[in-house]
């Protein structure tokens, strides 16, 4: 019984030995001889350097003031949208009323040949009075249409011109969104870019205020020299 007790009291005493071998970086508290967990120190976080934030934030400062003019030329041309609608409005009803000017013009020239001829048929039988007054009355009226279809055509000029102008007008706002589409893409690149490379990092705020002060130190010097002498 005794050489058991033993046998089972040296199986247990191996088999911790076996355990505390198995771990050769676990430390033992000396009070009570009890295996602790390893200790691991965490790596120290890494800072930009004060030319990587000066960096960072000479970025995210254009980035801001790419967007703010992109803004800006978006709200022009939102407006130049507008304008640009109403001019359309405009000319599509001067166009109407220009149709309809030509139509009349030409039902009045259809009109004066019907009267011509009716005129030439009967001025054998009138009397010279009568005749004399109608061909009078006819001329006036030749007069007339001649002055009225001058000034259709030099309105339907006019109105030609103005059609052709917001015609260029358009292709060139179309062409400024075009340029405005691609700055927006390049600015959103940019603005990714930026998250990427700077957002999550650590800084010296001390890093922060010497570039903060370096920044007022070279606005108040451009202030200065922009400053008319005195």
């Amino acid at each position: 019984m005794k050489r058991l007790l033993i046998a089972l009291a040296a199986l247990a005493l191996a088999t911790a030995q076996a355990q505390v071998a198995t771990n050769p970086n676990a430390k033992v508290d000396p009070k009570n001889n009890k295996v602790s967990r390893p200790v691991v120190e965490k790596p120290k976080e890494k800072l930009m350097t004060r030319d990587e934030l000066r960096a960072c934030m000479d970025q995210r400062d254009a980035n801001d003031a790419e967007a703010a003019d992109i803004n800006a030329q978006l709200q022009a041309y939102k407006d130049n949208t507008d304008k640009l609608k109403a001019d359309r409005d405009r000319l599509e009803a001067a166009t109407t009323a220009m149709n309809a000017r030509v139509q009349t013009a030409k039902t009045e020239y259809d009109a004066i040949i019907k009267a011509n001829e009716d005129f030439k048929a009967a001025a054998p039988k009138m009397e010279k009075a009568d005749f004399e007054a109608k061909k009078k009355e006819l001329s006036d009226r030749q007069t007339a249409f001649e002055a009225a279809r001058e000034k259709i055509i030099a309105d339907g000029n006019a109105l030609s011109a103005e059609k052709e102008a917001l015609g260029n007008n358009i292709d060139k706002h179309n062409e400024n969104y075009k340029t405005l589409d691609d700055r927006r893409e390049n600015q959103l690149d940019k603005v990714d870019a930026w998250k990427k490379d700077c957002s999550n990092k650590k800084y010296d705020e001390n890093d922060e205020a010497v570039i903060k002060k370096e920044r007022a130190a070279k606005a108040a010097a451009a202030a200065a020299a922009s400053a008319p002498a005195k």
